[in-house]
């Protein structure tokens, strides 16, 4: 699996206005759709809400890692957003996130794709200096190319 072939210019928000975690999820889904990968928003947007309910998916650092399992997603796919200012996410370390990866797969998907999307995110987020990176790019291109090694 290759991450940056999850990503599309569409769906990377580098200053995203910062409102309630669902105003940011329904936005970078909204890009996700604007890329062909999300076909029904409202039902993607609900899986994701459903899973926040669970508990919270912002993993710590100024990191958030929502997702979700949907019959309106075509194929698994990805979001970036860095937000114009931090926003609260109920973290597990109670900070403020700036960054959120939004991940998107087919329902109908058998087995653990989101997770393993989930786990090759994680393990590189969890290095400052690739969250540091990921804070000053300047273009979509730039983030593409950060993650091109996940």
């Amino acid at each position: 699996m290759n991450i940056q072939d999850l990503l599309s210019k569409d769906s990377i928000f580098l200053s995203l206005e910062p409102g309630s975690r669902e105003e940011i999820i329904r936005k970078m889904a909204a890009g996700l759709t604007a890329s062909g990968s999300v076909t029904d928003l409202e039902k993607y947007v609900q899986a994701v809400l459903a899973r926040e309910a669970q508990s919270s998916t912002g993993i710590g650092f100024g990191v958030a890692i929502p997702h979700g399992k949907s019959a309106g997603v075509a194929r698994a796919s990805l979001s970036f957003a860095r937000l114009a200012q931090p926003a609260d996410w109920e973290s597990l370390d109670d900070k403020p996130v700036s960054i959120v990866f939004m991940i998107a797969v087919p329902e109908e998907n058998v087995g653990n794709e989101h997770l393993k999307i989930l786990v090759a995110l994680s393990r590189k987020l969890i290095h400052e200096e690739f969250r540091e990176q990921l804070l000053k790019a300047g273009s979509a291109d730039e983030i593409i190319e950060l993650v091109k090694n996940i």
